[in-house]
């Protein structure tokens, strides 16, 4: 079985993949299993290897950068800041890795008690094409530093990618099997579940993720799942509606809108909601939309056919609906799968754009009539991963956002991952957390420890 890659800006094939069978995934987790008793020992060693890997993807980044955008699309000075951020991930978990998880000593009625964070050993990891560098990185920075070892299979959509990351660590030194890449569909992803590793991360849709977590919790696998979002983007009354609009184009439109955290519900005042639709549109309509590769441009294709059509069919519905399209709307060009940023109003709950994930340009925009009715609106969504809230007054901010049903909340910005927070979502977004302390402990065994001196009388029950 082959998997060929394809260029979505010329829809012109890439390359051809051989999957790997069961027997070479088994292969890789016994390497990746061979390599963890020594990874796990030596702390500062985990430690230099990963400022060397620092070092190669700064110094390679033009590149690494350039195989991202053929692959899935992506502009290119997105990728180059994508490769950036994941440098800066991990040295970040080399800074303060080892301050996450120092043994912590308690007081009890032992004689000694303390805790240890030891890793599990080998985590299997089932990685996306949106971000294909920085999700795997967000999550293996700390994985690694923690003494874990990893086996990833990346999306067949970015195969190429992957490959580039497994280079990256050999290239860097790090042992064989510390960081090694499985090529496969689904069933090579079954298969990495179903083999001799001790725990599974996951980042994709909804529907897939459900299937990963039900076959990791049917081992007893620990498992963290990243899911979808459907992010509200609310902006009141008293917000400063420059920085509004401008956050806006951002948060839609970075990677082509297809973004677990992009925004993706827009919530506007009907006090300023004219001034704010205004803006939003003139900034919408400067941005650049074409050739990926060209650096000036702001926005490429959408990653396949399939995305394409699925976007095209969620404006057509809302459209026959009674939304107004105000900006976009349509595909642009012959060749590529392109689609013009789009900003819709009139937006009624029996669309598709209201309940489902969309993952494209586009930005449907719901007046409200006062905060309440905002609030009820934004959480009136199966997911539950970020949200963001404009507006000037900071006592109100936080009100509302401890009444936001979100893993993520972001006053005066739009929602980003970032090494020193922790990241992850709610209700249909998935369960568990990436990056900052307590993403590293998601993936190692928390041992209580007691040393007594004589043995504990009048002990009745568990």
């Amino acid at each position: 079985m082959k998997i060929t890659t394809v260029n979505p800006a010329t829809e012109q094939p890439i390359q051809t993949y051989s999957q790997m069978e069961k027997d070479e995934i088994t292969q890789k987790i016994t390497r990746s299993k061979s390599a963890f008793p020594n990874w796990r020992m030596d702390f500062e060693k985990r430690k230099s290897l990963i400022y060397d890997l620092v070092s190669y993807l700064r110094n390679n980044k033009i590149q690494l950068a350039e195989v991202a955008t053929k692959e899935m699309g992506k502009a290119l000075k997105e990728s180059i800041s994508e490769v950036e951020k994941c440098a800066w991930a991990l040295e970040f978990y080399a800074d303060y890795g080892g301050s996450f998880i120092t043994e912590e000593v308690l007081n009890t009625d032992a004689r000694k008690s303390f805790i240890t964070f030891e890793p599990l050993g080998v985590v299997a990891s089932i990685m996306p094409w949106n971000f294909p560098y920085w999700q795997a990185l967000r999550f293996a920075a700390p994985c690694l530093m923690a003494g874990n070892t990893i086996v990833m299979k990346p999306s067949s959509v970015t195969v190429q990618c992957g490959l580039e990351l497994e280079k990256a660590f050999r290239e860097s030194g790090f042992p064989e099997g510390v960081f090694s890449v499985v090529i496969g569909s689904s069933e090579a992803a079954n298969n990495l579940i179903d083999s001799d590793v001790n725990a599974v991360t996951f980042t994709g849709s909804t529907n897939i993720g459900a299937m990963v977590g039900k076959r990791a919790a049917s081992q007893l696998k620990k498992c963290v799942l990243e899911l979808g979002g459907s992010d509200p983007f609310i902006v009141l009354e008293d917000a400063n509606i420059e920085k509004a609009a401008n956050g806006a184009v951002k948060g839609r439109f970075i990677n082509c809108g297809q973004s677990c955290i992009a925004s993706k519900r827009f919530f506007v005042s009907k006090k300023i909601v004219n001034e704010f639709i205004e803006k939003f549109i003139h900034n919408t309509s400067r941005l650049s939309v074409g050739d990926p590769m060209i650096i000036e441009n702001d926005m490429g294709p959408l990653v396949n056919k399939e995305a394409l059509e699925n976007i095209s069919s969620i404006v057509d519905d809302a459209r026959k609906k009674g939304a107004n399209v105000l900006l976009g709307g349509e595909r642009t060009g012959n060749v590529g799968y392109f689609y013009k940023p789009t900003i819709l109003t009139n937006i009624t709950p029996e669309m598709r754009i209201s309940r489902e994930e969309t993952f494209g340009p586009v930005a449907p925009i719901t007046v409200f009539e006062d905060e309440k009715e905002a609030l009820r609106l934004a959480n009136d969504s199966e997911f539950g991963l970020g949200a963001s809230i404009w507006t000037e007054n900071l006592n109100k901010a936080e009100a509302l956002s401890r009444r936001i049903e979100s893993g993520i909340v972001t006053v005066n910005n739009v929602v980003i991952s970032d090494p020193r927070i922790p990241f992850g979502g709610i209700k249909q977004s998935g369960y568990g957390r990436e990056l900052s302390r307590y993403g590293m402990l998601e993936f190692v065994n928390i041992k209580s420890v007691r040393f007594y001196d004589q043995l504990i009388h009048h002990h009745y029950v568990e």
